[in-house]
């Protein structure tokens, strides 16, 4: 007789059950498997309260791995995961316009937002299980957080000051006549020998040359002039 595996009810099947049939229920344990690592299910909740099942050999709501919330709840729904034996993680989008508990058993319950994402777990404990949010366990130190340095990004000047940053000393300001005179020209990538100067091409490309008039030009004019 065939028996389920606790977290996904994917069949295992007995040995000698399904002679000539079992390649369906295998081919169904993969669309399974398929949900449980990365299927991503609309779930429709209506007034106040929601079963997210999953079920022995059977595709259901509660194997999918994200949860995008929807419909028009009449108030705050409370979404009890079944069975609570079951182990599950979800990540959870609510776009329902009401807050949504997640409850597996008499233990701690978490409730998403509207409008909110959040990564949950069901611990599976039974008729104690409880739900945790691994989103509020995040650390806010080193993560980029709206709480966390980046409370205001619309406004580039608290910005800075909120992450720390300063012009001048941390980092260099933009300026519109540098940034420019490096577009129109081209400049070189390497120094230059003693006593040479930038000159121009005349076409925006800039170069170490000789500066100045040469020897000769120097005699000559020395010699027209005076």
């Amino acid at each position: 007789m065939a028996t389920y595996t606790t977290n996904g009810g994917i069949t295992k099947i007995a040995t000698g059950d399904e002679s000539g049939t079992w390649g369906n229920t295998t081919n169904l344990n993969f669309d399974i498997l398929d949900r449980l690592t990365n299927g991503v299910g609309a779930i429709t909740l209506s007034g106040t309260t929601h079963t997210l099942t999953t079920s022995d050999g059977a595709l259901s709501d509660g194997q999918y791995r994200v949860l995008v919330l929807s419909g028009s709840p009449s108030g705050t729904n409370t979404i009890t995961v079944a069975p609570n034996d079951s182990q599950k993680f979800y990540v959870v989008k609510n776009n329902s316009g009401q807050s949504a508990i997640f409850s597996q058993g008499s233990g701690a319950n978490v409730t998403v937002a509207n409008g909110n994402t959040a990564f949950i777990y069901c611990d599976g404990a039974g008729s104690g299980a409880a739900v945790v949010d691994l989103t509020a366990t995040i650390p806010a130190t080193g993560s980029l957080l709206a709480a966390n340095n980046l409370s205001d990004v619309a406004n580039a000047g608290t910005s800075r000051t909120n992450l720390g940053v300063a012009i001048g000393s941390n980092v260099l300001a933009y300026d519109a006549n540098l940034q420019a005179f490096v577009t129109a020209l081209t400049l070189p990538t390497s120094d230059g020998s003693n006593g040479q100067a930038l000159v121009t091409n005349g076409s925006g490309a800039i170069s170490f040359g000789s500066a100045g008039i040469s020897t000769g030009k120097a005699i000559a004019m020395a010699i027209v002039f005076g």
